[in-house]
């Protein structure tokens, strides 16, 4: 399973959807009790459920991660983990997966400089105080995060979303070969 981890607007998200795209890796659809946009489809964009479905599945041990993001509770099911898939990550969830030492698992900490993703924040329409407010976030929330926390690291300010996407492909596929 592909592992992605980085600050706001450093490229996962493109990253995933490449890989959706072009290589067929599947998204891992994550449970939260974030009620359904009128966009989305249940069970394709996430699992949406209750506050009591997802406690209930929480205190079975259902989960691999959770969190709370804007009141909200996300989680990650076992149910969902197979080769082939992609997932994203906040340092929380990278910890929780790392704990569990899976061979299969392979982590990526997607980077670009702080320049970089204030100009992609401001360029898909958010302000700038807004986008500030995510740099200082993540600061304080990457803090711990080194080059050493995940298999690779890939730093797309000098190539395209494309090319990084096309080494993360390129570097697990190798690595579980290994």
């Amino acid at each position: 399973m592909i592992i992605l981890i980085g600050p706001s607007a450093s490229g996962k998200t493109e990253i995933a959807k490449i890989l959706f795209d072009k290589y067929h890796i599947k998204k891992v659809i994550t449970h939260t009790t974030r009620p359904i946009r009128s966009t989305e489809i249940q069970d394709v964009d996430y699992h949406f459920v209750d506050t009591n479905t997802f406690f209930r599945l929480k205190k079975s041990d259902a989960f691999i991660e959770t969190t709370t993001y804007n009141h909200f509770d996300y989680g990650t099911s076992f149910a969902e983990l197979a080769d082939d898939k992609v997932l994203i990550v906040d340092p929380n969830g990278l910890r929780a997966f790392q704990a569990l030492h899976h061979p299969r698992f392979i982590t990526f900490f997607i980077e670009a400089s702080e320049t970089t993703r204030i100009n992609r924040m401001l360029t898909r329409g958010q302000d700038l105080a807004f986008a500030k407010q995510r740099i200082t976030f993540d600061q304080s929330s990457f803090k711990d995060i080194t080059s050493s926390s995940t298999h690779f690291v890939i730093n797309n300010e000098t190539i395209t979303i494309e090319e990084a996407t096309d080494q993360i492909i390129q570097l697990y596929k190798k690595t579980l070969k290994a």
